[in-house]
């Protein structure tokens, strides 16, 4: 292992676990692309749902969308009713690479926006997040990425120096905030890349 690094913490969803809504709306529409596009964008767009992902609650978020779009509650309702199906499941071979980090004894971390009510739903369904030691949820503290409020929350409870973590994220506005309070970080595109720059780095072999 690379002395300089001492453990890498993980986005999730995009990195390690494949969350979409596209993955429900594409069925809940029927393949009509266009009325799914407008949904996402202008319905229940992500920005909407990161405010739930920094605590407001699920249900209180529905009911204003609802009031909203009182013409779209079907679809609304579905987004945290039928939330599950927009998990289409592990991405491919970020499981591989934590496994050869976690077997290589490279401390593991997750730090992820994620609705402290839909997490709970899923966290046992994948048996690769029971080799993070601690994986933080902004939804547990009512405050999510990019804000360094939520990183340094983090670092406070992991006992490993900042410039000795490495930070993993698919959003470069995120990477950019972890490198701004002085984290380690890649941007995420796809496994492949990420085990590379893992090797060019002497964290993997």
């Amino acid at each position: 292992m690379h002395s300089s690094v001492q453990g890498v913490l993980f986005d999730l969803g995009g990195v390690v676990i494949d969350w979409s809504p596209l993955h429900l709306y594409r069925k809940f529409f029927a393949d009509k692309p266009e009325v799914t596009e407008r949904f996402l964008r202008e319905i229940c767009p992500l920005e909407w749902n990161e405010i739930q992902d920094a605590g407001r609650s699920l249900e209180n978020a529905t009911r204003e969308r609802v009031n909203q779009f009182p013409e779209w509650q079907e679809a609304i309702e579905a987004y945290y009713g039928r939330w599950e199906e927009m998990i289409a499941g592990p991405i491919r071979g970020t499981d591989g690479i934590i496994l050869d980090l976690y077997e290589s004894g490279v401390r593991l971390f997750a730090l992820s926006n994620w609705s402290a009510e839909t997490f709970p739903l899923i966290r046992d369904k994948f048996p690769v997040l029971k080799m993070f030691e601690k994986i933080f949820i902004s939804g547990d503290y009512q405050c999510a990425k990019p804000d360094p409020a939520f990183f340094e929350a983090a670092l406070e409870e992991i006992d490993v120096a900042r410039n000795k973590l490495l930070f993993i994220d698919d959003n470069r506005r995120n990477v950019d905030a972890a490198l701004g309070i002085g984290l380690p970080s890649i941007e995420f595109v796809d496994s492949i890349q990420l085990r590379s720059a893992l090797v060019a780095i002497g964290i993997l072999n």
